[in-house]
């Protein structure tokens, strides 16, 4: 396989493995951070010849391992051992999918990988237990301890998770969203740093003020967007929906990160739908 045969299947993997990370990490935004980091391993380690068999199986080790970094890092680890062996059935696809990745975050960390693995992406035992580095025996323990408990929690009323966004913030998040929604892209542009960086997620990235104007300009031109103030897992974010259709499910977001009255990151995930499966978003203008 060729540089660019990989690139290709890095590419196509892409939404299968940020599926595995969101929920491990328990946020798309997070997953996807995580994603990026484990697919900059994993070009790494080709570019010093690493020899892949399993090319989805090895994607998914790294993933998995990132996964496990940031959620160390955030001194989220609970891992425990697990050795019953208990009967549970799969949770249906449309029901699994509708579970919030709050809810995957409650699992213990090997329980949560084997219910994603299998449950979500439909892997084996075994490469449940070779993506995780245990026997597939603690693996079969672990998807089914996992089924069990991920049902029960499930059905638990869930907390409704208002963004805790200070006035300050929101007068900011509020202004950038009037300014998209007026088409005022001149008066953003005075609100940039100097070394502002733009992200468009799964696509490039971009610093300085001079070198992001096309991004303004391309929204300038299309006029299929509608923008509304709102909250993306607890972060102020503008929603962006298709202007064609009812305003019920954004149709990607946009995060910005400041320092005093300085725009110094955009986020666009205007290319990386996969993001908004089950994530936890709220309109708030």
């Amino acid at each position: 396989m060729n540089t660019d045969q990989f690139e290709d299947r890095l590419s196509a993997l892409r939404p299968r493995l940020h599926r595995y990370c969101a929920r491990m990490t328990g946020s798309a935004v997070n997953g996807e951070d995580v994603l990026q980091d484990a697919l900059v391993k994993a070009l790494n380690a080709r570019a010093q010849g690493a020899e892949v068999d399993n090319l989805e199986g090895w994607l998914f080790r790294i993933a998995h391992n990132a996964s496990l970094d940031f959620l160390r890092g955030s001194a989220r680890n609970t891992v425990v051992p697990l050795t019953e062996d208990l009967e549970a059935a799969a949770i249906p696809e449309a029901d699994i999918v509708a579970i919030s990745f709050q809810t995957f975050l409650r699992l213990p960390e090997l329980q949560r990988c084997a219910v994603i693995l299998k449950d979500v992406l439909g892997h084996s035992v075994d490469e449940i237990a070779s993506i995780a580095g245990c026997s597939p025996t603690a693996a079969k323990s672990a998807l089914q301890r996992g089924r069990v408990a991920l049902r029960e929690l499930a059905r638990a009323p869930e907390d409704t998770r208002l963004p805790l966004i200070s006035d300050q913030d929101r007068h900011k998040i509020a202004a950038f969203v009037h300014l998209f929604q007026s088409g005022d892209f001149d008066a953003i542009r005075v609100m940039l740093a100097d070394d502002v960086k733009l992200e468009l997620v799964n696509r490039l990235q971009l610093q300085g003020r001079d070198k992001i104007v096309p991004y303004f300009t391309r929204y300038a031109e299309v006029a299929k967007w509608r923008f509304a103030l709102g909250a993306v897992e607890g972060q102020p974010a503008m929603l962006v929906f298709d202007g064609t259709g009812p305003m019920e499910r954004p149709a990607h977001f946009v995060l910005v990160g400041w320092s005093d009255d300085r725009i110094v990151q955009i986020r666009d995930f205007l290319f990386a739908p996969y993001v908004l499966e089950a994530i936890d978003w709220v309109r708030l203008g």
